[in-house]
């Protein structure tokens, strides 16, 4: 124990007998201070090697630095770095990768410029660390530099510093480079075919990750829990339930499935496929949970509109003792949006998040936006935007617009749409908005001149897709693209569609619709929406009464909402949508967002 160790230290200086000190006691009883935590004892620690004269000594030193670290003391780390001479690399790694768990990435930049000319003294730890920052901070050029350097003290080929390499070109958005890096190691291990995989995920490639993960197996390399979940969250990222489920039997299989890592990608994976029962499933068996788990599982309820479960979660975590975090009340004010609660929300924001020394940031205010939009109290909602924050995104205020149109504050609509426009003038989606808005008030002059600022303005909406796995195969659908080879079926099942809901009252939204066209011009542009396509080939090509999940790049628009609301009655289908904003469960008629996203 921490008191212990100090309390011999004290003992023998009192007897002025430090001359019996030596450095691995010093270093011992830092040791487990740093293992407590106990930052007060070890600064007496500390004051007593000051006495002793040992400060010099690397072995004391280091300790230092490392109690100071695990302490979060970064100042006093940093005070015993740059007084006491003769540093060793030791030293050097340390307050380097200190500063980057802190979060500190300037100073660790600092520290490593300070030693440049010393490059010398850089061991493969100081240059995986020095990779670590340049990924951590995504700075690609000094990245290179450090690429530079390696390569001419021949070092290039170790697989820790290879991996390292990989790892920092992934991050910095460099796929090539990452790759050549990868495919030039000689002799490749677990952390390098996982640094490799996790390049493609981190940057949207994440079929190719997975293709990644068989010439692993060829190359007779076995994955670990943290292979397992870089894979998983590719399988996340394309909603491959399939894939996701095989390598929840294989991670199960290799004894790594217990692994809190692996449980969290898989509440992640199953969440983001649409399959909430599987999530909720994981979350409960897993022995050990961390903030990550817990967080997961109750954003993940918020995002598909269970917001009474969220809530549930987030007081079982509070009893099992877990601290919440800035991303924990992400999940709970959103929960409190799908259920209405200002109150609780106002409570969460203005006193649990005050008293638990955590900053408000926009995205929480967002949330707030959201729920006083949904409680259709729109004037407060823009009263707590002027007055509460002043870094608002387009998400918060495309969230008002929306409302607008939704409860039809058409002066309100106006007021906010001018303002979204002066502050980004090229975003296509608040065209879209403000034209519905104006279509649903029958202010047609309003349209036109919106079609014609956007015309002028040579704004463009980006093109919608879509897409769907079936058997493990990704298939992609764009609006009004006839390219896949089933598609004369596919639009033979759209038309089969439309023609039943129309007979329970779908009525086609051509307002929405901003091409300069004629009506049935305008209906068949809405007809072939991506979305309609992929559920189309999936309810040909998914067994009968299985459910339909789907991604799309963009947010839904208002007519495919309502198409889809009334396919799930008539094909007695469960049909799960991934938008840009949420997650859309229609299930006989009724979407998880209530009709808000």
């Amino acid at each position: 124990m921490p008191s212990q160790a100090l309390h011999l230290i004290k003992v023998m200086s009192f007897e002025e007998n430090l001359e019996h000190m030596n450095e691995y006691v010093f270093a011992t009883a830092l040791a487990s201070c740093s293992d407590m935590r106990a930052l007060e004892e070890g600064r007496q620690c500390h004051a007593y090697v000051l006495k002793s004269g040992l400060v010099f000594h690397s072995h004391v030193r280091n300790a230092l630095l490392h109690m100071y670290f695990e302490s979060l003391s970064m100042e006093d780390a940093l005070r015993v770095f740059e007084t006491v001479p003769g540093l060793d690399v030791f030293a050097l790694n340390s307050m380097i990768n200190g500063f980057v768990e802190s979060g500190r990435l300037s100073d660790a930049m600092d520290i490593v410029s300070s030693m440049v000319k010393e490059v010398e003294l850089w061991d493969h730890v100081t240059y995986v660390s020095v990779l670590g920052l340049c990924a951590t901070s995504k700075d690609a050029r000094f990245g290179w530099q450090v690429h530079d350097q390696i390569l001419k003290r021949g070092i290039a080929f170790s697989v820790f510093v290879g991996s390292g390499i990989v790892d920092m070109y992934g991050k910095c958005g460099n796929v090539q480079s990452a790759r050549c890096a990868f495919y030039e190691l000689p002799g490749k291990n677990v952390v390098s075919w996982t640094a490799i995989m996790a390049t493609f995920a981190q940057n949207g490639f994440f079929e190719e990750s997975l293709k990644l993960f068989l010439e692993m197996g060829i190359d007779e390399v076995q994955p670990n829990e943290f292979s397992y979940a870089v894979l998983l969250n590719s399988c996340a990222g394309l909603s491959a339930l399939k894939n996701g489920d095989a390598l929840n039997a294989h991670a199960e299989k290799s004894g790594h499935k217990s692994h809190v890592v692996v449980g969290n990608a898989l509440i992640n994976m199953y969440l983001k496929s649409g399959s909430v029962e599987d999530a909720r499933s994981v979350f409960a068996s897993m022995r050990q949970r961390d903030i990550i788990s817990w967080n997961s599982i109750i954003t993940g309820y918020s995002h598909h509109g269970l917001g009474r479960e969220a809530l549930e979660a987030f007081h079982d975590m509070l009893t099992e003792g877990e601290v919440p975090t800035y991303v924990t009340f992400v999940g709970v004010l959103s929960a409190c949006g799908n259920l209405g609660l200002v109150d609780d929300g106002f409570y969460y924001l203005d006193h649990f998040m005050k008293d638990l020394g955590i900053e408000p940031g926009v995205e929480h205010y967002t949330c707030m936006v959201r729920l006083l939009c949904r409680a259709g109290q729109l004037d407060k909602a823009e009263s707590f935007m002027r007055y509460t924050c002043n870094e608002w995104d387009i998400v918060a205020w495309r969230t008002l617009l929306s409302s607008c149109q939704v409860h039809r504050y058409y002066n309100l609509g106006k007021r906010v749409a001018e303002h979204i426009l002066q502050l980004y003038p090229d975003d296509v989606g608040t065209y879209v908005i403000v034209s519905n808005m104006h279509a649903k008030a029958n202010r047609w002059d309003e349209v036109v001149k919106i079609r014609k600022l956007m015309r002028g303005r040579d704004i463009k909406k980006e093109p919608g897709v879509s897409w769907i796995q079936i058997r493990g195969e990704t298939h992609v659908f764009a609006s009004e693209d006839k390219k896949h080879p089933f598609m004369s079926q596919i639009c033979d099942k759209v038309q089969e569609l439309l023609n039943q809901i129309k007979l329970i009252g779908y009525v086609p939204n051509i307002d929405s619709v901003l091409h300069d066209v004629e009506d049935e011009q305008k209906e068949e542009y809405l007809s072939y929406h991506s979305e309609k396509l992929a559920i189309a080939f999936g309810l040909i090509s998914i067994p009968p009464g299985a459910p339909i999940h789907v991604i799309k790049n963009l947010r839904m628009c208002d007519d495919c909402h309502t198409a889809v609301k009334l396919i799930s009655i008539v094909t007695s289908r469960k049909i799960i949508i991934r938008d840009a904003n949420r997650f859309h469960c229609f299930d006989t008629g009724v979407c998880s967002c209530d009709d808000y996203w």
